[in-house]
């Protein structure tokens, strides 16, 4: 390529103009694109389209970008013959803007072949119609490449994905490079939801807090994020987003996705969820590896295809999505874990914060490597689209929640000990409506070494003390703690006084 001079020109200049290529249809109507992925579509029993695809998670293991690797022949061929298949194959170009915020704005460009209409209809849900910008932010996307490659290029501003057809690798080629734009400008990019509650304190005065949720696909980041918390009157929650925003310096909370979610489906349930649920069964829903009969009939509680199977649900069906996805300032963060020796929630210092944030425990599920669902895991900042150094995100965190003055929790949303306690939906809202109105009442335990609650209005939560489910806890928290320590120690830019904070 560098003897032709192909790669002397910006990348995204090689990629056709929508507006005049031949090959290319441009911003095609949601109505049209169903049409398009008629062939594959199944409509449910909701008047749904529903899709089954054959990648069915993210391909994380044959991701590299170039801020963390060093780019090869092999990658710069992969970029070449992506250009090359948006020049030459049939080609949908939609546009679409991501975030509204005034520092965490981007138009979204995606290339994908017409026969794959059903991944470009996904997508477009998701996030807004342009008003006409040019775009900051491109992806090609081909599941018919011979071989499985997803190569990001944060300062071409592009990404190529060859060889799956998995939504979700589109949805988070933008994400991932929103989250990076808003790093450079001195915030953090998160793996998170975002909520606004109004709640009465102690006092009977009615107060606003901003919380965020931190935490890996299917621990129930967006089952808290969109849960109205029995709320009414005056008190309200409301959701803003939840998969992917930002911190920046001032404190506000750029969201990104305007239009949809892209929520996990098994298992969910019309009662304990039922807001996600109706939103799930309306017709405007899109449907990817559910269970769906030829009939149409939807069978949520089955993993027929897999057990990350998803809907696209608009946001405008959820009644407690707010019409905003920015939030005004970040009060509250909560790390969602399902670490069997945590409690139901504790307090955190900043320090222990950014060790939370480092640590990123919870479990494997199926929508990272399917081959290691159940596994307990970590990742950093529960976010696998991180690029740049790991231990620096840490040290950013903890500077911004010390200079924010914000309160940190971690939440156990899974089982005490060997599943003795359940700490389910109705436990978890209980402890984050409480923790909103500053009503819990807290007491450093010397035994778990955290700060935890004493009393939580409308929970026994003397229930839920961990040391009684485990058996031998103080030699298998010890041993957590020493592989705590053991994991921190790899990150060399992550400051001492964090690495020493391990709880």
């Amino acid at each position: 390529m560098s003897e032709t001079g192909a790669e002397s020109r910006p990348l995204a200049r090689q990629l056709p103009d929508p507006t005049t290529a031949s090959n290319v249809r441009y911003n095609p109507t949601l109505a049209e694109l169903r049409e398009l992925a008629a062939d594959d579509e199944t409509t449910t029993e909701f008047g749904s389209p529903s899709y089954v695809s054959e990648y069915r998670s993210r391909s994380s293991d044959r991701t590299r970008n170039t801020v963390d690797h060093e780019f090869d022949d092999d990658d710069h061929d992969l970029i070449g013959d992506a250009v090359d298949i948006a020049d030459n194959r049939e080609m949908l170009c939609v546009d679409r803007l991501m975030g509204r915020h005034a520092e965490a704005t981007y138009c979204c460009r995606l290339f994908v072949p017409v026969e794959h209409a059903r991944i470009a209809l996904a997508w477009a849900n998701l996030f807004e119609p342009t008003d006409g910008r040019e775009p900051d932010l491109y992806t090609v996307q081909d599941p018919d490449y011979d071989r499985t490659a997803i190569r990001i290029l944060p300062d071409e501003n592009v990404t190529i994905v060859l060889g799956s057809d998995y939504t979700g690798e589109a949805k988070k080629s933008f994400l991932r490079l929103f989250m990076y734009r808003i790093k450079e400008q001195g915030g953090l990019g998160l793996h998170a939801g975002s909520k606004r509650v109004r709640v009465r304190d102690a006092d009977g005065d009615l107060r606003t807090v901003g919380q965020v949720f931190m935490g890996l696909s299917a621990t129930g980041k967006s089952t808290l994020t969109s849960h109205g918390c029995w709320l009414e009157g005056d008190e309200d929650a409301a959701m803003l987003q939840d998969d992917v925003c930002g911190i920046l310096p001032d404190g506000s909370v750029p969201g990104s996705e305007g239009e949809g979610l892209f929520i996990k489906t098994i298992g969910l349930d019309e009662n304990e969820q039922p807001e996600l649920y109706e939103a799930a069964t309306n017709e405007a829903a899109i449907l990817e590896n559910v269970a769906v009969d030829d009939d149409g009939t939807v069978h949520f509680d089955e993993d027929r295809y897999t057990a990350n199977s998803r809907a696209i649900v608009q946001r405008e069906h959820l009644e407690s999505a707010a019409e905003d996805i920015d939030l005004a300032r970040m009060d509250q963060v909560f790390f969602i874990t399902r670490n069997p020796l945590m409690p139901p929630v504790a307090k955190l210092t900043d320090e222990q914060a950014a060790v939370a944030f480092m640590l990123g425990e919870s479990i494997e599920t199926s929508a990272g490597d399917p081959s290691r669902a159940g596994e307990s895991i970590r990742v950093v900042g529960t976010n696998p689209f991180i690029m740049g150094s790991e231990g620096e995100e840490g040290n950013i965190f903890r500077d911004l929640i010390d200079e924010l003055d914000a309160e940190c929790y971690v939440i156990n949303t899974g089982y005490l000990g060997a599943k003795s306690a359940d700490v389910g939906v109705e436990e978890s809202v209980t402890i984050l409506t409480e923790t909103a109105r500053e009503t819990i009442e807290w007491t450093e335990d010397d035994r778990t070494g955290l700060t935890i609650p004493e009393t939580v209005p409308g929970l026994e939560i003397e229930d839920y003390y961990v040391p009684d489910h485990v058996e031998d806890y103080d030699e298998a928290v010890a041993d957590l703690r020493a592989d705590r320590r053991t994991y921190l120690e790899q990150f060399d830019e992550l400051r001492e006084e964090i690495k020493d904070a391990v709880y």
